[in-house]
C-alpha cells in the first residue's frame, strides 16, 4: 500500500534552515507529484509547496507565504521528495505533511492529494 513517512523536523532558533525528508513507498515514485503541506495549532492546513511528475516536467509550486525562503526537490531513484527551509520564522511551526498528488503539480486542494504521511513537527523558536 501506499506509504509516505517525513522525517527531519526539529527545534530550530529563527533565522535558521532545516531540511525535510519523506521517503515513499508502494506506488510509482517518479510518476506522481509530490506536496508538503503544514498544520499549527488551531489552523487550517496549508500548503506549502509541491512538485509535478518527473514525467510530466517537475514544476513546482510555492504557497505565498514560503515564497523565497522554502525550496522542494525530488530524488527518484531514493523515492524521496525533500523541503529544504531556510530563513525560518516562529510562524513557520507546525506540523509538515508531506502528500502523493495525481501527476501535476496544479495547487493544493485537498481533493488532489489522496495520501499523506503522519507528520513531522517543526518549532522555530529561541
Amino acid at each position: 500500500q501506499v506509504q509516505l513517512v517525513e522525517s527531519g523536523g526539529s527545534l530550530v532558533q529563527p533565522g535558521g534552515a532545516l531540511r525535510l525528508s519523506c521517503v515513499a513507498s508502494g506506488f510509482n515514485f517518479g510518476g506522481y507529484a509530490l506536496g508538503w503541506f503544514r498544520q499549527a495549532p488551531g489552523q487550517e492546513r496549508e500548503g506549502v509547496a509541491c512538485i509535478s511528475s518527473t514525467r510530466a516536467d517537475g514544476k513546482t509550486l510555492y504557497g505565498d507565504s514560503v515564497k523565497g525562503r522554502f525550496a522542494i526537490s525530488r530524488n527518484d531513484s531514493l523515492n524521496t521528495v525533500y523541503l529544504q527551509l531556510n530563513s525560518l520564522k516562529p510562524e513557520d511551526t507546525a506540523v509538515y505533511f508531506c502528500a502523493r498528488g495525481r501527476i501535476w503539480c496544479v495547487g493544493f486542494s485537498d481533493n488532489d492529494y489522496p495520501y499523506w504521511g503522519q507528520g513531522t513537527q517543526v518549532t522555530v523558536s529561541s
